[in-house]
């Protein structure tokens, strides 16, 4: 019998048995196995579909492994051919299942900073009664959304109906895009749309094009009333320049999600930057119901695709990383 194993840490008993059901019907069984511990050495040769997250260094090991399945949407540390034991293993994403907790965090951290609930947080922890600080809106910005797969149109649908003024897509090329974008273009026009952008979202992959794509020379190009979300990967965002942009007043306030390093050591110059938010990399996760139930839906409806011969749903290409 064909068999899979899942490196299991969110799994309910409805998706046990939604797993184990379209399994059967495809010829497989299934293993779990209780996430951050590995599947033992000796059994790896076993098993043909992998679905979880497992440490990159663990794939070559899966001598008999066809296509490995992962249950996150960015895959920056699966792309290298050389971890796998044939660069014939496919590789597939969760990417569709994280748009809706991700596009809520980022409403979430850009009405913080708006609304200046970080100081009003400081003021109640302080036990003292602040004073009222002058407050913007969505309604009427102007947004720039720097990545415009299944995250960054999630979040764009959510600002569109809270009455933007306009919302510009960026992406790595042009073609035609959910209507919540009143525009795109592509990362070499990015310049041009920064200097009207009050609301800057970063939702990019890990790639060679995406790294250092927020640089000191684009964050100069920011208006003074402009706030930094990023969701995507660290990678994408000069931190120091940030930073000092921050510090200096430059721009309005910053929400980070990911970083370089994670996790932040104690002694990081961002813990000090000013109207800055941190959060440790969890506005995805599995956190939420939702995105469990996609996720493992996602999963089932490819496993029913590779069982059949036909091409994969959620394939990952890994030259362009995505």
């Amino acid at each position: 019998m064909r068999k899979i194993a899942i490196y299991d840490s969110f799994t309910e008993p409805k998706h046990r048995r939604l797993i184990d059901e379209t399994a059967a019907r495809a010829g497989f069984t299934v293993d779990y196995y209780a996430a951050p511990a590995a599947v033992p050495a000796d059994k790896r040769g076993d098993y043909e579909v992998i679905y979880g997250m497992p440490k990159p260094g663990e794939l070559k090991d899966f001598v008999n492994l066809k296509w490995f399945c992962g249950s996150f949407a960015g895959v920056d540390a699966y792309l290298d051919d050389s971890l796998y034991p044939s660069p014939e293993v496919m590789l597939s994403n969760s990417s569709g299942a994280y748009g809706v907790t991700i596009a809520e965090h980022m409403v979430m951290v850009t009405l913080m900073l708006l609304r200046h609930a970080p100081a009003y947080c400081a003021d109640q922890a302080a036990g003292r009664w602040g004073r009222v600080l002058p407050m913007r809106s969505i309604m009427g910005s102007t947004i720039t959304v720097v990545g415009t797969g299944d995250i960054g149109t999630s979040f764009a649908q959510r600002a569109k109906a809270m009455g933007v003024k306009s919302i510009c897509g960026v992406r790595r090329t042009i073609k035609p895009a959910d209507p919540a974008f009143d525009r795109i273009v592509t990362l070499s026009d990015l310049d041009s749309v920064l200097p009207e952008t009050d609301i800057l979202v970063m939702a990019l992959p890990s790639t060679g094009e995406t790294v250092g794509v927020l640089s000191r020379e684009r964050i100069a190009l920011l208006p003074p009333q402009a706030i930094v979300v990023n969701v995507g990967r660290g990678t994408a965002v000069d931190q120091e320049a940030l930073a000092e942009a921050l510090n200096a007043g430059r721009i309005a306030g910053a929400a980070l999600d990911v970083f370089v390093p994670e996790p932040l050591p104690r002694d990081h110059f961002l813990w000090e930057a000013k109207n800055l938010l941190i959060t440790p990399h969890v506005a995805g996760n599995m956190s939420l119901g939702y995105t469990r139930d996609k996720d493992v839906d996602m999963f089932c409806e490819d496993l029913e695709n590779f069982a059949a011969g036909r091409p994969l749903a959620h394939l990952v290409n890994r030259k362009l990383g995505y």
